[in-house]
């Protein structure tokens, strides 16, 4: 459930879309989209998480299309606060509502499932008039529910005060536990549901890179390797990719027999409770497939997420950069 006992269901994995845009990495043709899409729904997926400014509106677009011609049984959540007319402070309530009525329009829905702000200032956030803006829509039935993606605990806290919020999304993986005490306490207590991204720290958690890994030009695990285009946090979790790399290879000594490391990371999210779904992205219908499996896989042990956690403090923390 995603915003306890007032919002809607929704399977623990859901599908991150950002990739479906394009506009970083190796694009994905409509007939790939399209597959990843229905790979999602055939397991069971029913939530796609998306934003404006995926591919300049091509996710939501491909989304939309797919939805229509399947008429699968999917909440679509999707994000405002991040296109260069508003971010990072021309924010107002016109804009907003033409983000609303945009998002309508290439999702082809009279009303959005689930609007997000999109990691926008925090000081836009502490003023407050935006989530008045938000409360207002919703009351017009424009939007059904609203939420915020933010950067840092301190965001999420400032969000958690607002009337009607309904989720909460946030970077929580195996390297950034800061959360699991200074943050999903509150959100329980506040029936806000959490949605969990950047699961596999930019692909770091899936084990598959060396210290020699290298990406294209257009991918932000390239050129936002040290926050330069964006926040730090949105690639490999903030950490230094050298040491995710190193790091990644000690968490392999812990991974129980017949377990994938991608597997450990996304069931580890899983086993928290304040967590609702946790959004990984996919490039391929197979990767899909194997994310949604694990929804049904055992808890990971006491002793394991202890280990786990003790880890984080003793040789992860430090090394995280930026607002966490």
């Amino acid at each position: 459930m995603l915003g306890e006992g007032k919002g809607f269901e929704v399977s623990e994995v859901g599908l991150g879309c950002w990739q479906l845009g394009g506009n970083w990495g190796e694009e994905l043709s409509r007939e790939t989209a399209f597959e990843i899409m229905q790979s999602a729904v055939d397991c069971g997926i029913t939530f796609f998480d998306t934003a404006d400014v995926y591919g300049d509106g091509k996710s939501e677009k491909l989304i939309g299309e797919f939805i229509k011609q399947t008429n699968a049984p999917v909440r679509i959540a999707t994000k405002f606060g991040r296109a260069s007319s508003v971010f990072p402070a021309s924010y107002s309530e016109q804009a907003l509502r033409e983000a609303v009525e945009g998002s309508c329009e290439r999702l082809g829905v009279a009303s959005l499932d689930l609007l997000q702000l999109h990691c926008i200032p925090t000081e836009v956030m502490r003023q407050g008039d935006v989530f008045d803006w938000l409360r207002t829509i919703k009351q017009e039935g424009r939007i059904k529910d609203f939420g915020a993606s933010v950067e840092s605990v301190e965001e999420g806290l400032l969000c958690l005060g607002q009337e009607g919020l309904l989720s909460l999304q946030v970077i929580f993986n195996i390297f950034r536990q800061k959360l699991v005490t200074e943050l999903f306490p509150q959100a329980e207590a506040k029936g806000v549901g959490i949605i969990a991204r950047v699961p596999l720290a930019s692909g770091l958690l899936s084990g598959k890179f060396n210290k020699d890994t290298q990406f294209s030009e257009n991918d932000h695990r390239n050129f936002n390797r040290n926050g330069e285009a964006f926040n730090v946090g949105e690639t490999f979790a903030g950490l230094p990719f050298e040491k995710g790399v190193a790091l990644v290879d000690e968490i392999k000594t812990m991974i129980p027999e017949g377990m994938t490391m991608v597997q450990l990371a996304l069931r580890w999210i899983l086993d928290h409770k304040a967590v609702s779904t946790v959004i990984p992205g996919a490039s391929s219908a197979r990767q899909v497939v194997a994310s949604a499996a694990i929804s049904d896989m055992p808890p990971l042990s006491r002793e394991l997420h202890e280990k786990l956690s003790a880890f984080y403090e003793q040789n992860v923390r430090q090394y995280i950069r930026g607002a966490y």
